[in-house]
């Protein structure tokens, strides 16, 4: 019985864990929204990777108020993406804004965060600058730090500068303006689902000024990675808790049916059926709390232990869950003295002559 409560609890927090992995996982693939002002050449856009037209930074700010559990968009990034020559070197400076995310989340945010004064510089810009991590750039007459350790990635951001946004705008003489907003979809559905019609409706009635495009191939695949590991939480913990509870309530009438002959013996010294039935259903709850305690305890023992190199993204998250224990420990009882009454009541009422002549 102690096996099937650790199996219960370590199931539970297991599934809980792993619903966390896969948010942050799913979350870390990146913004698959873009917002971007209404009179943008698409064409254009598709071209060069950026608007060309600015709209207002309060732009983000009206958007970010508007952040609450439930809209279906979450983490907001405004930037400002410009074309920018250094030293003859043609590159892609983008400002990058604070993280918004809804009120009480307490969401880390997205990518890396850069501190004022400093910038983030690609693997190109590196090698055709001769720069490196603590080295000084200039962008026009601002001088900054860089400050990573510039690696390949083989995308455009090797030949991209990031900066903080204010840093940016006033690099480019662009103050309070930003070209573009970053989001997350938090509906999690595929396009045949047609996710975009309800963001874009969503979204539209707070900012009429722009346009969503979706990123289909990263929203697809961060959808379907979510719906498949719930549907498999659905399946495997509902699986979990049946196959406990049988074997719990299997392990109780197997007990009861070995004492079938210590209960004709306390019937034939004249006991009464009702006394014998509640010696045994309390010994089956008595049984059913050590269990739950011990069970308790060693499930989510062993869950601290080793699930975090099962979920090494999220496994600062994993810890004890006092709530679960306590249903563990009031539940585990109360069925296992359900499942010993019947088999109970079938005994003591047997006559325990014919007990004592069967044994």
């Amino acid at each position: 019985m102690t096996l099937a409560v650790t199996v219960v609890v370590a199931s539970q927090l297991l599934a809980d864990a792993d619903e966390r992995e896969t948010r942050r996982v799913t979350r870390d693939m990146g913004f698959n929204l873009r917002l971007i002002s209404a009179e943008t050449d698409l064409g254009q856009f598709y071209r060069d990777g950026f608007s060309r037209n600015e709209m207002d930074s309060a732009m983000l700010d009206r958007l970010a108020t508007q952040l609450t559990n439930n809209v279906s968009f979450n983490h907001l990034v405004g930037s400002l993406r410009r074309e920018y020559t250094i030293n003859g070197q043609d590159i892609l400076l983008i400002g990058l804004s604070e993280t918004y995310v809804a009120p009480g989340q307490g969401k880390k945010p997205m990518g890396v965060v850069i501190k004022k004064g400093t910038i983030h510089i690609g693997s190109e810009v590196a090698r055709k600058q001769k720069k490196k991590r603590n080295d000084t750039m200039y962008l026009g007459e601002r001088q900054f730090t860089v400050a990573n350790d510039p690696i390949e990635t083989g995308t455009p951001d090797d030949i991209t500068i990031f900066a903080r946004l204010e840093d940016v705008q006033s690099v480019l003489r662009l103050e309070g303006k930003i070209n573009e907003i970053e989001a997350i979809d938090c509906l999690c559905l595929t396009a045949d689902q047609d996710p975009l019609a309800i963001l874009r409706k969503e979204i539209g009635d707070i900012l009429p000024e722009v346009q969503v495009v979706q990123m289909r191939t990263l929203a697809d695949a961060r959808a379907k990675q979510r719906q498949t590991r719930e549907k498999v939480n659905q399946f495997v913990l509902p699986s979990v808790l049946v196959a406990s509870a049988v074997w719990m309530a299997l392990l109780a009438v197997l007990n009861v049916r070995d004492r079938r002959q210590e209960i004709g013996i306390l019937r034939a010294l004249g006991k009464g059926g009702g006394r014998i039935a509640g010696l045994f259903l309390g010994k089956a709850a008595l049984l059913g709390l050590m269990a739950s305690v011990f069970g308790a305890a060693f499930g989510t023992w062993a869950v601290l232990e080793f699930g975090p190199s099962l979920f090494p993204v999220t496994k600062k998250a994993i810890q004890a869950n006092p709530t679960l224990a306590w249903q563990m420990v009031v539940a585990t009882p109360v069925f296992a003295a359900f499942a010993s009454f019947i088999p109970a009541m079938l005994a003591v009422s047997h006559d325990p002559a014919e007990t004592l002549r069967e044994d």
